[in-house]
């Protein structure tokens, strides 16, 4: 499924740890702008108790463009990475998912499910996704049972969820079921041996969703994809493959997406002020904050696959990575006053979705959850404020991800 790297020992003197975002913040981490300055490409260790887990931190944009396109890096199995000094190598079920699949098989796969989520089809899909929108504000507002109540459980969660699951076949009622393997299996750089036990379940669970829509087939990416495999086209792995990036990838972030930018824009009150006054913004403001948002801080593992040098600096064949997409979108060389917010800013190049062979399949569904979603909230509760103090926010302080674990609001 990936290319094949050699093995890299763990370095004799443990580098100093990877930047995170500062403890009750979104991020991106306060070192990014000196980095880019003085040391571009600096080694780091990850939050793994793993001796190999070590990665070379990538936070310029030239750099970090350069690293996205470049074939001669791959994005290793997170089953499989770090090797651990005298085990033999990993030889569980694997967790691949369409952006570390690669060659022939990637290109099959990505033919196959582009028409369902190329900028047309997502066009075509735009009132039912609103719908689901107003549906889930509904419910939201009816268990309220007031004027408040909280965003992240009420709307920023479900919502993207809804929208992945209606689209692609996975029945939104079994979520309890998936939920918590996914996301295990989304943290396993963090905890490499509770993502090798989760994985094993998703597997099976998305075969056993593709058995039921052979044998009941709907209006869904699934359904057509088990029709490609019977006809030939595709085998099992490319359906787990599209499951796991469904299940693990395909709705979190744009959860997280959505709920940073619902706090960014409440607190940006001239922001948000633009933005209710004139909606023909909203599809840059979309871009603008997918630029401004630090959701990927540091979430892109490559692998050499042979010798490179980025910015001066020898990267050897089997070493790791991070290309720090957040800190590329801040860079000032690309995007003047770069930290600012600014929902007129023009011309975009933000990399939050990639770029080359791999860059996300998902990201014109995903826009249209930032902006359907938005609008939808603007509409119903054009007085939205939050209901607490920013500063007293929860959030995950251990993952380089952030989002606030609740947004309470009132309206």
């Amino acid at each position: 499924m990936t290319l094949s790297v050699p093995h890299v020992p763990p370095p004799a003197t443990e580098p100093p740890p990877v930047p995170l975002p500062e403890p009750g913040t979104m991020g991106p981490p306060p070192d990014c702008a000196r980095l880019r300055r003085e040391c571009p490409v600096r080694h780091v260790k990850l939050p793994m108790d793993e001796p190999g887990a070590v990665a070379w931190y990538v936070t310029r944009y030239a750099d970090v463009r350069r690293l996205l396109g470049d074939r001669r890096f791959t994005r290793p199995d997170i089953n499989e990475w770090p090797a651990r000094p005298g085990e033999p190598p990993w030889d569980g079920p694997g967790l691949t998912t369409m952006m570390e699949l690669e060659g022939d098989r990637h290109v099959a796969l990505r033919r196959a499910v582009a028409d369902h989520f190329g900028a047309g089809a997502v066009r075509a899909r735009l009132p039912r996704i609103r719908a689901l929108a107003d549906g889930l504000l509904d419910e939201f507002e009816a268990a309220a049972g007031g004027r408040t109540g909280d965003l992240v459980g009420g709307f920023a969660e479900p919502f993207p969820l809804l929208v992945a699951c209606d689209l692609v076949g996975i029945p939104y009622e079994e979520r309890d079921r998936f939920l918590g393997p996914a996301d295990a299996a989304l943290g396993a750089m963090m905890t490499l041996d509770e993502g090798r036990r989760a994985t094993g379940f998703l597997r099976s669970y998305v075969l056993e969703l593709a058995e039921r829509r052979r044998r009941s087939p709907g209006d869904d990416v699934l359904s057509d994809l088990v029709r490609r495999r019977d006809a030939g086209e595709l085998d099992d792995e490319h359906l787990v493959v599209f499951g796991l990036s469904i299940l693990i990838a395909g709705y979190r972030t744009s959860t997280m997406f959505l709920a940073d930018a619902v706090l960014a824009l409440l607190t940006h009150p001239d922001q948000l002020a633009a933005l209710r006054a004139d909606r023909s913004l909203l599809p840059g403001a979309v871009e603008e904050l997918l630029r401004w948002l630090p959701v990927m801080n540091a979430n892109v593992l490559l692998v050499a696959t042979e010798d490179v040098e980025i910015a001066g600096q020898p990267i050897r064949a089997g070493e790791a990575v991070l290309p720090v997409i957040a800190s590329a979108n801040r860079d000032e060389s690309v995007f003047p006053d770069a930290d600012r917010l600014d929902l007129r800013r023009g011309l975009n190049l933000h990399l939050s979705f990639g770029r080359g062979a791999h860059n996300c399949v998902g990201s014109h569904l995903a826009r249209a959850e930032l902006e359907v979603g938005l609008a939808a909230l603007l509409d119903r509760f054009p007085r939205l404020e939050l209901a607490v103090d920013p500063d007293t926010l929860p959030w995950e302080d251990e993952s380089p991800a952030k989002s606030p674990l609740t947004l309470p609001v009132r309206w």
